[in-house]
C-alpha cells in the first residue's frame, strides 16, 4: 500500500478516482447514497480550493482504495459552519474532517487509525486551531435498509478522544438509493480537543 499526503490542487488529478471511491463506499448503510459523478465533482472542489486542505490517499497498486479528508473549518461551506455559530464555537479555532473511506477489503487494517492521526497532525499546524470536529448521518435504528451485522462507529470514535456534540447539527441533502429524488438528512457533529 502506498499513502500520500496531498493538499489543495494536489488532489484535482486524482478527482474521478475520489469521485468513484466515495460513491462506491457511501451506498453502504448508513449513507445509503446514490451518488453522481457532477455531484461529486462539486463536493470535492472545496478541498481542491483550499491551499490548507489535506487528502489522505491510499492507493493498492495505483488504484485508489481509500482516502480521508480535512481542511479548516473556515474553508468548509455554510451548511457545515452555522451549527458552531450558532452554539457560540468559533470556525476559524477548528478543524473539519471530511470523509474517511475505506473499500472492505482494506479495513480492519489500522488505517482509519491512521487517517485519525495524520488529520490530527495537519490540524496542529493549522494556525489557531485547537480542536477537531466531524458529523455523522443519523438514521433510525428500525431502518429498513440497516444490515443485520451494522456495527456504528461511535466506540472508535469515543477511543479516539471525541465526544459527540448532539447539540451541533445539521442537515445534508442527497439523494438515498431507494428514494426517487433527494431529501435532507440530519448530522450531528462529534468533537475533540487537540492534545
Amino acid at each position: 500500500m502506498d499513502i500520500r499526503l496531498l493538499h489543495g490542487r494536489e488532489m484535482a488529478p486524482w478527482l474521478d478516482e475520489l469521485a468513484r471511491l466515495r460513491i462506491t463506499v457511501f451506498r453502504e448503510f448508513p449513507y445509503l447514497y446514490d451518488g453522481s459523478a457532477a455531484y461529486e465533482a462539486d463536493y470535492l472542489q472545496t478541498y481542491v480550493e483550499s491551499p490548507r486542505s489535506l487528502c489522505v490517499l491510499v492507493l493498492d497498486a495505483d488504484r485508489v482504495v481509500g482516502a480521508s479528508t480535512a481542511l479548516p473549518l473556515t474553508d468548509e461551506t455554510e451548511e457545515f459552519m452555522r451549527p458552531f455559530r450558532t452554539a457560540g464555537w468559533a470556525p476559524e479555532r477548528i478543524c473539519y474532517f471530511g470523509e474517511s473511506i475505506l473499500l472492505p477489503e482494506w479495513r480492519g487494517q489500522g488505517l482509519g487509525v491512521r487517517f485519525f492521526e495524520a488529520r490530527e497532525a495537519h490540524a496542529r499546524q493549522l494556525e489557531h486551531v485547537d480542536r477537531c470536529a466531524f458529523c455523522a448521518v443519523e438514521r433510525p435504528a428500525d431502518h429498513p435498509l440497516r444490515p443485520p451485522d451494522y456495527r456504528p462507529l461511535d466506540e472508535f470514535w469515543r477511543r479516539r478522544g471525541y465526544r459527540h456534540h448532539p447539540e451541533l447539527r445539521t442537515d445534508y441533502v442527497w439523494q438515498d438509493v431507494d428514494a426517487s429524488r433527494p431529501s435532507a438528512k440530519p448530522l450531528s457533529f462529534w468533537m475533540r480537543k487537540l492534545p
